[in-house]
C-alpha cells in the first residue's frame, strides 16, 4: 500500500472496526456539481458588462458507498489530505464508514482538476473551491433514496479537516448558492489550522491534533477555543499529548520529515481518536 494512503487515513486502526457487511471496497464512481459561489448584484452587472458568461459548475468526482439494506442511512462526506485521494485510501474509506452504518462518499477535489499534489499551492482559493466540492457532495447524497438527508456529517483531515471546519463556520451560508437550510449535521476535523474557522459555528464539530504537531500546530486551536467563547454549536478539541501531525497513519511508525514538518504515527492516539470519532457520530446522528 502506498504512503498516500496510509497518510489519508490511520488503516491498521481502522481496520479493526470494519464489518463484515461492508459495500463493494472501491465504491462506485459518481460524479455531481461543485456549489457555485454565489455572486451578488454588482459583481453579476459586472459580469454581464463584460460580456461574460456564466461561469459553469465544476464537475467533481467521488466513491459512493453503502451498507446492506434499503436505509435511509445516515451519511459520511469524506475530504483528503493536500496529497490527494489514492486508490487504497478509498477503498478503506468506504469499508471503515460502511462498517460503521453509514453511506460514504469520498470526494476526489484534484482529479478533475489536473492536481496531483497540492501541498504548495495557494491555499485560500482551494479551500473555497472544496467546500464547494463538499456542498456539491452533500446535494448529490441529499437526493439519494437510501440516504436521511438530515443526517449527513463531513469529516476531513490536514487541508480537509480545514474544509470541515470552514463548512461548520456561520459566515459560510453567504459564500455558496445552495439552500440556507443545505447544511451538515456534524464536523470531524483531524490535524486542521483552526484558525480559518469563523469563531462561532453553525455546526458541532469535533477536532482531534497532536500537541506537537508543526504543521498544524495545536497552539493555534487551542486559541481558537479561548476565542470562541463556546459562542454557537459546540467544538470539542483533543490534544494527543506527544503527538505528531498524522498521528493516525502507520505509515510513519518510523518517523518522517515532509516539507519541513515531522509526521509520526502514535497507535494509542490513533485508537483514542476512532472511538471519540465513532461516539461523537453516534450522538450527532440520534438526534
Amino acid at each position: 500500500m502506498d504512503t498516500r494512503a496510509k497518510a489519508c487515513l490511520g488503516v491498521a486502526v481502522f481496520a479493526a472496526y470494519l464489518s463484515t457487511n461492508a459495500a463493494t471496497l472501491a465504491g462506485e464512481l459518481v460524479r455531481f456539481e461543485s456549489a457555485p459561489v454565489h455572486l451578488g448584484q454588482l459583481q453579476q452587472r459586472l459580469a454581464r458588462e463584460r460580456g461574460e458568461a456564466p461561469k459553469a459548475a465544476d464537475t467533481i468526482e467521488g466513491y459512493l458507498t453503502k451498507p446492506e439494506g434499503d436505509g435511509p442511512f445516515a451519511a459520511l462526506v469524506y475530504l483528503h489530505g493536500c496529497d490527494g485521494l489514492s486508490e487504497d485510501a478509498q477503498k478503506f474509506v468506504a469499508q471503515f464508514v460502511t462498517g460503521l452504518g453509514y453511506v460514504s462518499l469520498t470526494v476526489d477535489s484534484f482529479a478533475t482538476r489536473g492536481i496531483k499534489n497540492a501541498c504548495t499551492q495557494d491555499a485560500p482559493r482551494l479551500l473555497l473551491a472544496r467546500q464547494g466540492d463538499a456542498l456539491g457532495a452533500l446535494s448529490y447524497l441529499s437526493n439519494l433514496p437510501f440516504v436521511d438527508s438530515q443526517r449527513i456529517a463531513v469529516i476531513g483531515y490536514s487541508h480537509g479537516a480545514m474544509v470541515a471546519l470552514l463548512l461548520a463556520s456561520n459566515h459560510q451560508a453567504e459564500i455558496f448558492d445552495v439552500p440556507r437550510d443545505r447544511k451538515f449535521k456534524a464536523a470531524v476535523a483531524y490535524y486542521p489550522l483552526c484558525s480559518v474557522a469563523s469563531e462561532e459555528l453553525i455546526v458541532p464539530a469535533l477536532i482531534m491534533i497532536g500537541e506537537l504537531d508543526a504543521w498544524t500546530p495545536a497552539t493555534d486551536c487551542e486559541r481558537w477555543m479561548k476565542r470562541r467563547a463556546d459562542r454557537g454549536a459546540p467544538a470539542k478539541l483533543i490534544v494527543y499529548p506527544g503527538a505528531y501531525h498524522a498521528f493516525d497513519s502507520p505509515a510513519f511508525a518510523d518517523g518522517r520529515e515532509y516539507l519541513g514538518h515531522w509526521l509520526k504515527y502514535d497507535p494509542t492516539a490513533a485508537a483514542q481518536s476512532v472511538q471519540e470519532m465513532r461516539s461523537f457520530l453516534a450522538a450527532q446522528f440520534s438526534h
